[in-house]
């Protein structure tokens, strides 16, 4: 490989015949004095010469047309056949290095030798390491080996997958969640699809090591709240952003609870008795009539056998992971649990009864309220407090998230919208994302971020071993054999009989 231009950060190799590099694939360029400049190729394309853009086209008017020999006198065939195939590789500069060290830092006006500097493959283990550390995750393969990334990278931070659906999102984070989980980190999921319930068995149906640290809660069934236990702001926000009550109702609640606590009546029931009972306006009785009804129709609140985050926090202290299923929910209760848990889970991380946890937040924007980004990027971070939102809509993340995410795993995008997107939140230039998303096959994603030390990495998530619980459910299957046509299936033996009847002529 050659270097044939380098304008800013933009650098074009030439590559002959048979050196194949891959999109991801890292390389240096290494000049006299040792010096490195990284490079990342994002594009590979046909090294289009002039003459050999002429000899093209003439091979094809004149092939087929004409008979005879070819002449070649002076035996250049070869070589223009060989330089039909030279590829461009348009690559970007990620940092400069030596043979001792790399680092993700400005190149200033470090331009190598275009005659005598050396291009070479670059290892990914120099870039990320062994995995040797102990503390490390296989995340799964880029550029032909293993790409472990060390956890400790995802503590603290705030994680972003996104991508188009069945491209591998929810796959990558069970990867991650199983990944932590082995480490004896405590996780929460919010499973707005079902997918997590059985990370705890094998694909044989047999429990797996993870299967007595998993807990699932299904709300109204194995996971009730008890009204007592609630604080007046959890049950506050609850009213306010779930249901939409107006302020001035709000006020009338806050005297209603109040009375209630002082007189140690707080229930479900007496709640509903007081609000018919208190001297108030009509208009404002109707409104909290009708959100006490909705609660009690949630069945997610008992008052005798409640079951709530506070009595679970003991497996969350011992490194398991509590996945809340949401699946059968309707989207008023959805919003109702999630505001109840992370009120509980602000609790109790503040006053310290918890250590930090991660949460995973399927499709967080189905439920999340518009407030909730900000306060779980910032204040909650602080608490302890480390999200990763998976969604299908990036543009449902408002670019000042995106801009403070320190990890952002990418898949394939088609749409252009999309793709525009990701391309201007993430921390490298947007041309290579454009470029390196839109190629990327099912399952592979484009990690930045502090995970991957700064330097994008292109991967193949791992495959997993227990049962997932991701995959669309289909009318038609592969391995069905198609009905020909002009012989349906008959929905009636007798029927049979009319369809295979021979033509009268007659008729």
């Amino acid at each position: 490989m050659k270097i044939y231009t380098k304008e800013g950060d933009n650098v074009r190799l030439i590559a002959m015949p048979g050196e194949e590099v891959n999109v991801g694939e890292y390389l240096t360029i290494t000049d006299r004095g040792g010096r490195q400049l990284i490079v990342q190729v994002f594009d590979v394309q046909y090294a289009n010469v002039q003459g050999v853009f002429e000899d093209l086209l003439r091979g094809e008017i004149l092939g087929g047309v004409l008979e005879g020999s070819d002449v070649d006198p002076m035996g250049v065939s070869d070589q223009i056949a060989f330089v039909k195939d030279a590829k461009l590789l348009l690559c970007k500069v990620r940092g400069v290095g030596s043979s001792l060290s790399l680092e993700y830092n400005p190149w200033g006006s470090f331009l190598p030798s275009r005659t005598s500097s050396k291009v070479d493959r670059l290892p990914l283990q120099r870039l990320m390491g062994s995995g040797e550390s102990g503390m490390s995750l296989k995340l799964g393969v880029a550029c032909d080996s293993n790409l472990y990334v060390d956890v400790r990278n995802l503590d603290g931070k705030l994680n972003i997958i996104t991508g188009r659906k069945g491209t591998g999102k929810s796959h990558l984070s069970k990867a991650l969640l199983l990944g932590l989980l082995d480490h004896g980190a405590p996780c929460m999921v919010l499973d707005i699809n079902g997918e997590y319930v059985n990370l705890g068995m094998n694909l044989d149906g047999s429990r797996n090591r993870y299967h007595s640290r998993i807990k699932v809660l299904k709300p109204g069934v194995n996971f009730r709240f008890q009204l007592a236990s609630l604080s007046l702001d959890s049950i506050l926000n609850v009213l306010a952003y779930a249901l939409d009550l107006p302020w001035n109702s709000i006020r009338t609640f806050i005297q209603i609870w109040q009375r209630l606590k002082q007189d140690g009546k707080l229930s479900l029931e007496s709640l509903g008795e007081a609000v018919k009972s208190w001297r108030c306006h009509e208009t404002i009785r109707e409104a909290l009539e009708s959100r006490c009804a909705t609660l009690i129709n949630s069945r997610i609140f008992d008052d005798k056998d409640g079951l709530d985050i506070v009595q679970l926090s003991h497996s969350l202290r011992e490194g398991g992971a509590i996945v809340v299923d949401l699946k059968d929910q309707n989207s008023v209760n959805r919003r109702i649990i999630v505001e109840l848990i992370l009120s509980k889970l602000k609790d109790l991380l503040y006053n310290k009864r918890l250590p930090a946890v991660f949460l995973f937040a399927e499709e967080a924007h189905l439920y999340l309220r518009e407030t909730y980004w900000d306060d779980v990027v910032t204040r909650m971070r602080h608490l302890g407090l480390f999200t990763t939102f998976i969604t299908n809509q990036p543009d449902t993340i408002r670019e000042n998230i995106y801009r403070q995410a320190d990890n952002l795993f990418i898949f394939n995008f088609l749409n252009e919208r999309d793709v525009e997107t990701v391309s201007k939140s993430t921390k490298i230039d947007g041309e290579s994302v454009k470029r390196m998303v839109k190629a990327l096959p099912p399952r592979h994603c484009l990690v930045v971020g502090d995970v991957v030390n700064n330097f994008p990495v292109v991967v193949e998530v791992k495959e997993l071993k227990v049962k997932t619980m991701g995959e669309t459910r289909l009318f038609f299957h592969l391995n069905e054999t198609p009905q020909l046509r002009g012989h349906p299936t008959p929905i009636h033996p007798n029927l049979e009989t009319m369809h295979h009847k021979p033509e009268n002529p007659d008729d």
